[in-house]
């Protein structure tokens, strides 16, 4: 039975015991867990309705792995103890990997594996950063892992071990290499579990395990994740701009979205973090958009080549209006959901130093490039076809929910923002405590 603590927190279940080996089993929430709980709850029905009309809506398989990957990002949201956290951070894998292995495309054996090693290397660096931390700690409870008392030396490498394995799963340049091939050859459920949620996690992570736990080594650390922010945020939309393969250049445009994210939460403030998770909610919402209009231009073309695409909006007119909305959407124009949450987070990093802001904001023009030149390509000009099928009723009604939580966001950000902001501010004091205490 569900009850509160007394500070914006809401405890699920707790056996109130610890193991012999300091193993504890809180599950709880607060406003920052209960947006991606609430996310992730709306995210994976849209993907589930999205796949409908195709083969794999009737694979059990596929359908178990959907439901197994549900159930593990819940476990990874609502953790309390960093062990917990850990096995549920792992078992979100299995998923993923099984649904791109089973069901993505003829040359994905190769890339699954480089996408494999990458996690389980990030993994066992937060794994052991979790084990540094108990040396010093009563159990593995995120309360007691706080406590845990360090050199700044000591916490830059504790930070380090998360930060590998939250720059990994992101990605951050330069651990993005596997980002792109992998999103490519996984089938169009896999790429929006991906992109949609799964990175989330490492974002997620960054505010609520890798900073608290080690805020001594924010100093140290912050100009390292800044930079890599920064650079790849304007080095993957460059590489956007340059790629013919729809896929791809969504692949490359999460890269560069998740960058200014990253960058917001390392500079550690309350209106970057507020911004951050309405960024967050917003990726995942245009994430989802973005890969379904390009699942389905290669469902129905059977190729992802921007130059063998054409003239669609004439062909289907109701999937050219909805693939602008959510065009629209990524570029974050005035009442869509990114428009707060990017302006937000560039005045904070302007604020923070004037060469970071401008940097990150070049994001707003190479995204509008990339973005605008997908759509140009694929839905104006000289029709290569003579038939293109036009929206199915699950996907019209994926676009239409999107489109309503878009504009509702982005006419109604408040609504987020009272919800995240106590468990920010909480965060915010315990941070600033621990690093008095250092002192």
């Amino acid at each position: 039975m569900a009850y509160h603590n007394g500070s914006h927190e809401v405890t699920v279940f707790d056996p109130n015991m610890v193991t012999p080996f300091g193993l504890t089993f809180r599950l709880a929430y607060d406003g920052m867990s209960l947006l991606m709980i609430l996310m992730t709850n709306i995210i994976m029905p849209l993907i589930v309705l999205s796949n409908f009309n195709r083969e794999l809506a009737s694979n059990k398989s596929f359908n178990s792995m959907l439901f197994l990957m549900q159930f593990a990002l819940i476990g990874v949201f609502s953790s309390m103890d960093g062990l917990m956290f850990y096995i549920f951070w792992e078992i979100t894998l299995i998923p993923v990997f099984l649904i791109a292995l089973w069901f993505g495309a003829p040359e994905r054996k190769k890339i699954l594996i480089k996408f494999f090693i990458y996690t389980f290397v990030g993994s066992l660096a937060m794994l052991g950063s979790l084990l540094a931390l108990k040396t010093g700690a009563a159990s593995f409870s995120h309360a007691d892992l706080m406590m845990a008392e360090m050199g700044a030396e000591t916490a830059c490498w504790i930070m380090g071990g998360f930060f590998l394995a939250f720059a990994i799963k992101a990605p951050l340049f330069p651990l993005h290499t596997w980002q792109p091939d992998t999103y490519t050859v996984s089938p169009m459920a896999g790429t929006m579990l991906l992109s949609a949620l799964m990175l989330k996690m490492a974002l997620y992570g960054m505010v609520r395990w890798m900073i608290p736990l080690a805020p001594e080594a924010i100093e140290g650390m912050e100009p390292i994740v800044l930079t890599m922010a920064v650079i790849g945020i304007v080095y993957t939309a460059i590489l956007a701009i340059k790629q013919e393969d729809i896929k791809r250049i969504f692949a490359f445009a999460s890269i560069s979205h998740v960058g200014l994210i990253a960058a917001g939460i390392m500079i550690f403030t309350k209106d970057s973090l507020s911004a951050s998770f309405l960024q967050m909610f917003n990726h995942s919402l245009v994430a989802l958009g973005l890969f379904l209009s390009a699942g389905i231009l290669e469902d129905r073309l059977k190729t992802r080549n921007l130059y063998e695409m054409g003239g669609i909006a004439k062909l289907a007119p109701k999937f050219g209006f909805w693939f602008a909305i959510i065009g629209f959407a990524s570029v974050s124009v005035p009442f869509s959901s990114g428009f707060i949450g990017e302006f937000l987070l560039l005045k904070e990093l302007y604020s923070y130093q004037w060469l970071v802001g401008l940097l990150a904001g070049t994001t707003l023009v190479f995204g509008a490039v990339y973005t605008l030149r997908a759509y140009q390509l694929s839905m104006f000009g000289v029709p290569k076809g003579e038939v293109f099928i036009d929206l199915t009723w699950n996907e019209w009604v994926v676009f239409l929910v999107l489109g309503i939580l878009i504009v509702l966001l982005g006419l109604f950000p408040q609504f987020l923002f009272d919800l995240v902001n106590p468990s920010i501010e909480k965060l915010m004091k315990s941070v600033e405590l621990s690093q008095i205490i250092v002192l």
